[in-house]
């Protein structure tokens, strides 16, 4: 039963998803038909400390951090600044959209996991392992060069014509302008 927990938890690794300990104590419960104690879970990762890490999961992406380089800012602005002057083209006509998204309730919290020793060793995956058990809001903002703006659009997960109303409850259409939508994945 345990190698059918360790192997359990390899394949979990290799998808980007490993268990955090409660998991592992409730594949463990279902494989020995009766609930396994967390002191019990403490002893088996110290029985495979060879093949299992515990540790704590990236909370960044880091691919996205090594991409911070002021030399990459300084070299993408001077092209586009070129291009206005080359084109001609009007502060009115020059805008920027970006779109945020950060996750429901489980904003800068970061979990331990158990990893499989050998996999996370070989180094063979690239995306960093994160949390797969989140869910995603979206944030939309578009400014103009001119210093005019576009509403915000907030973008909810959920299924269509689902808006619940704690959502928007703060939202006063007299003061605020803003779109509320929702798409499957936030």
């Amino acid at each position: 039963q345990e190698q059918e927990l360790y192997k359990f938890i390899v394949k979990l690794t290799k998808q980007g998803l490993p268990p955090i300990r409660q998991i592992v104590q409730n594949i463990a419960s279902e494989l020995a038909t009766e609930r396994v104690s967390d002191s019990w879970v403490t002893c088996f990762l110290d029985r495979h400390r060879d093949q299992l890490l515990y540790k704590w999961a990236n909370a960044i992406n880091a691919q996205r951090l090594h991409a911070n380089s002021s030399e990459k800012y300084i070299q993408y602005f001077k092209l586009v600044h070129s291009k206005i002057t080359e084109y001609l083209i009007k502060p009115r006509h020059t805008y920027n959209i970006d779109k945020k998204g950060f996750t429901i309730r489980v904003l800068n919290r970061r979990t331990k996991r158990v990893f499989s020793r050998a996999f996370v060793e070989s180094k063979t995956r690239r995306q960093p392992m994160q949390d797969g058990n989140r869910q995603w809001v979206s944030i939309l903002a578009s400014v103009y060069a001119d210093g005019s703006a576009l509403p915000p659009g907030v973008i909810y997960p959920g299924a269509p014509n689902e808006i619940q109303s704690s959502w928007v409850e703060d939202i006063d259409a007299e003061k605020h302008l803003v779109f509320v939508t929702i798409t499957p994945l936030g």
